[in-house]
Parts: structure tokens; sequence; C-alpha cells
């Protein structure tokens, strides 16, 4: 429903069941799969020797003879390592998360948080650069230390550097507006580099920990991602409202909040810094596990791989079909946050809808799952979908009833209550959708090219996401119909002519909110989709096996 509150399937945030990180970015496995041969996509099973290799990849962990069983216990430093890296991975995505709203507050148009929404791209694109990543390092340094502590400094300075800057960058509020341009420019920078170290993090993870606790990587990732995002997002927003310090933690008001944006930077700043040089000097990779030369020198064979793998008719199917399957949902999961703290609803109570939410987040994929395990799993995303569409129809009634009920003191508790309820339904849906996406990829990612496979898939996904949530956005202000009220022969058409409708001692009145329109066009786009093409994209999980395999030649 908004930054703060809803979790989307795009990139944008990824609070839409961070689990899903586990699978996305199995990076390593890159290098030790593709350069020696290049593998070619296309219908045909593997061959002899990708078959043996398949047998050594499904060995269980005591046939493994370099180390004897570990219990989690004697990897617990790792563990709270991991834990802590992919914590402080979830503040940028928190923070960035947090500025939309934000900007709303200072009334920000429709078309500069369009503008600032491609700050959230770079986590569903960094697989165009992923393999560099994977492949490049200093071996005396460390693997993924050769990547981590380096981003982790630029990071913290960074950071640094914008706590400095970012109140000129947000505006004065006495005339001088947000420079939302150069907001975009600079947490773009910033989501580029989490979304660095998210790679390097998830590629250490799988060997920091022995093959018997490796699992828990994964559980480090959400737990670490979600407290994260927790801390730089619905915390942050809370020490920031004055009226939430002012009426729950000060017995004095003030005019400002506990922190300030530009405070919260330079703390986390100083955080990322100690933690890095920390880590840059205490903690040792496994050698034992660093691939040797030739086995990391095909980055290019790595870029050919993907591109074969996309040539693939039924992956090729798949993915014109998943990025435009979320266009129906694009104006209820971008606009519908922003439009309620246009209507007055305070963004920090909104963040906070977060919070009861998060056991939903946990339970929903592990109840869903049990119904996307089977053979079929697409079923659960084509009979979600419709539900998910209606329930837009339902946000763009909650928006417009949202000022009816408002009052002196703000909203009554049984607004906040339908709100809530609301935003568990669509999470339902949505978790629907998502978590039989992530099981239809892991069943038809070629097992031996797994990781560059399943990385792909979600990749898509998440663009399928992303690029309808900036168009939602930048589509509000030109289907919005306004007119000047008060002044004669003046319009509203464009920001020149509403300044000149106020000078003349008019004001400018929204006749038809492009919010309102802009939900119906989705819907109805949205059904077409279902009716249209979602028997087709059902039949994908039809398809042969073979039709998904990866050919190897030598």
């Amino acid at each position: 429903m908004s930054p703060a509150v809803a979790a989307k399937e795009g990139g944008r945030q990824r609070r839409a069941g961070s689990q899903h990180h586990h699978f996305h970015h199995q990076y390593l496995d890159v290098r030790s799969e593709a350069p020696a041969a290049l593998r070619l996509c296309g219908d045909g099973r593997p061959g002899g020797q990708a078959e043996a290799e398949a047998k050594a990849l499904l060995l269980p962990p005591e046939a493994s003879p370099t180390r004897g069983p570990r219990g989690c216990r004697a990897e617990l430093g790792s563990i709270l390592l991991l834990l802590v890296l992919y914590v402080l991975q979830g503040i940028p995505l928190g923070l960035a998360g947090s500025v939309p709203l934000i900007l709303q507050s200072k009334s920000a148009s429709y078309t500069d948080q369009a503008f600032f929404s491609f700050v959230f791209w770079p986590f569903s694109l960094k697989l165009l650069w992923a393999p560099l990543v994977d492949a490049v390092y200093l071996r005396r340094f460390g693997r993924r230390k050769s990547w981590l502590v380096p981003t982790q400094y630029v990071l913290g300075l960074f950071m640094l550097y914008l706590s400095t800057r970012v109140d000129l960058l947000l505006g004065d509020g006495e005339g001088r507006g947000p420079d939302v341009v150069a907001l975009t420019v600079a947490f773009f920078l910033f989501e580029f580099l989490a979304a660095t170290q998210d790679i390097a993090v998830d590629g250490w993870a799988l060997t920091m920990l022995s093959r018997e606790n490796v699992g828990y990587a994964s559980t480090c990732n959400s737990v670490g991602q979600t407290a994260g995002y927790f801390l730089g997002n619905v915390l942050f927003l809370a020490l920031e409202s004055a009226s939430f310090c002012n009426k729950y933690l000060r017995f004095q008001p003030q005019p400002r909040g506990i922190v300030t944006l530009a405070d919260f930077l330079f703390f986390w700043g100083a955080v990322f810094l100690i933690t890095t040089t920390l880590v840059a000097l205490l903690k040792k990779e496994n050698k034992e596990l660093m691939p040797t030369k030739e086995e990391t020198k095909g980055i290019t064979d790595t870029y050919r791989l993907l591109f074969s793998i996309i040539r693939m008719p039924a992956v090729l199917t798949f993915c014109l079909l998943i990025l435009t399957a979320k266009v129906g949902f694009s104006a209820a999961d971008a606009v519908t946050g922003l439009k309620l703290v246009e209507e007055g609803v305070p963004k920090e109570h909104l963040a906070l809808l977060a919070v009861p939410m998060v056991p939903l987040q946990i339970i929903l994929p592990l109840i869903i799952s049990k119904y996307t395990a089977g053979p079929q799993p697409l079923n659960t995303f084509y009979k979600a979908m419709p539900f998910r569409l209606l329930l837009g129809l339902e946000f763009a009634f909650l928006v417009w009833w949202t000022p009816k009920v408002k009052h002196e003191g703000g909203f009554p508790i049984y607004y906040y209550a339908v709100v809530l309820l609301s935003y568990a339904l669509h999470q339902i849906t949505l978790y629907s959708m998502y978590v039989a996406i992530m099981a239809f990829n892991a069943k038809v990612s070629d097992p031996l090219i797994g990781g560059t496979y399943m990385t792909l898939l979600n990749t898509v996904s998440n663009l399928g996401g992303n690029w309808p949530s900036t168009v939602a956005l930048w589509l509000v202000d030109p289907l919005t119909v306004k007119e000047c009220v008060g002044a004669q022969e003046q319009t509203c058409g464009t920001t020149v002519a509403a300044d000149l409708c106020t000078k003349a001692g008019g004001s400018c009145v929204t006749t038809l909110d492009g919010y309102y329109v802009e939900s119906v066009i989705c819907v109805i786009l949205g059904f077409g989709w279902w009716f249209l093409l979602g028997p087709k994209f059902k039949k994908l999980q039809d398809e042969e096996q073979s039709s998904w395999k990866c050919r190897r030649t030598n």
C-alpha cells in the first residue's frame, strides 16, 4: 500500500518475504558451474558428464570428506556475523522506503515520486553485475571480503557525507522544495552499494557456514533484513515525527522529532565503518573453499549463459508474461499509501501498521507453500489474482473514505482497524502469488545452473513489479483534472498555470483525481490479462521438463 507499509514483489522493497533472498543469489555457483564448457540452452537433457556433476551437487552433507559434522553452536560467531551484516543491509532499504513518505508530507508531485522510484531498481538489476562481483577479487584478502569491505566503507562514508547534505536536499519548507533529482541520484547510489553488498554477503554466507548449517543463512537473511528494514523505516519514521514523540515519548512538546534523517544517517554511517573495520581485521575467509583462477575466469561465459537461457522459448514466454502480469496492481501498490498521507494519515502511523503484519508475513509462506509444493504451483497464482485486483478497488474506496472520517484529533480507532484488515487481506493475496512464482521458478530451474537460472527468473519477476509502479506514479498527475476556483480565465493544467491561478487570488481544486482513474484502468487491464493471458501462463507448468533444461556442449 505504501513504501513503508505495502510489501512489494519488486526490488522496490524486499519486504515481500525477504526469505526469497536465499534463492535469489547463489552467485558463487555461477563460477563453478559455467565457464569450462559453455552450456547452450534448448531442448534436450544434459549429457553424461553433466549428470555426473548433478550427482556430485546432490551429495549429502556427510559425503563431504573435508570436515566432519558441526553443530550450530560451533559456528555461532559466523551466524551472528551474518545476522549483523544482513541487518546493516536492511538499513538502506528501510531509509529509502521512508523517503517517499517524507516527500509526500512536503507536497512533492507524483511525477517526483515516480522519478524517485528508480531508487528501488538496483536490487532487481543486480544480476547485471553479480558475475563480476563473483569472479573478480584479491585472493590474499578473500573472495567476498574483496567486495564487502570496500563497499561497506564507501556506504559508511557516503552516509556520513549525506548526513551533512540531506536536510538541504529535502528542502527547508519555506519556499524551497525538495531537490528530487539530487535525492534520487544520492539514494540510487546508496541502493546500488547496498545491492553490491548483498551479492557479496549472500555468496559469503554459503561458504562461511558448513554444509550442515548453511540453512541458517536464509534465516539470518530473513530475520536480519526484516530487523534492518524495521530500524531504517518504521523506527526512524516514528522517532522523526514530532507528533509521535510528543504524544508517546516526551513530557514537554517539542517542534521536532527526537532524531532527524541527518542524525540517523550519521549514526548508521559510523556503525557501518566500525563494523566493517572489525570484519576486515578479525574475520578470515575459508581459503579451502576458494575457487581456482580457472574456475573464475569466465565472466563472458556467464553472460553468454544468461543470454542463452532467456532465448529458450519457454523462458522467453514466461518472461514476457510475468513482465505484464502485475500491471493491474500498480496503482494499489505504488500510490495508495502516498494518497493516504496526502489525505492526512500520519506517515509514522502507516509505518507502524507494518509491525502487527510481521507474524502474518512469517506464517503465510509456510501455509501457502503447502498448496504450491505440487506440480502446478501457478494455479495458486491464478486463483489469487482476481482477489488482489478487487482489493485495488477497495483501496481506492479506502482513500475516498479517509477524509470523511477524519476529525480534529486525527482518525478513529475503527478507521485504523479497517486499514489494517485491508492490508492483511492484501498480504494474503500478495504472498499467494509471490510464493507460487518462487515455487515455479524453483521447479523449472535447471539444477546444473540453478543459481544463475533462478536468479534470472527472479530478476525478471522483480522487474515485472518495478516498471508498473514507476509508470503508475508517473501517470497520477497527468490523469488528474483540476480547475481554478476564484479567478477568472485561469486554469490549473500545468505548474505554471497553477501558480498564475494562485497569484490571481484563486485556488486549484481537484475535480477528478487521477488515482481513481488509474485504479479503474489498472483493474480492467488486470482482469484482461487474467482472462486472456492467465490460462497461457498456467500452461507453462505443463511444459515438458526438457523445455526448461540447458544442453551442455563442450
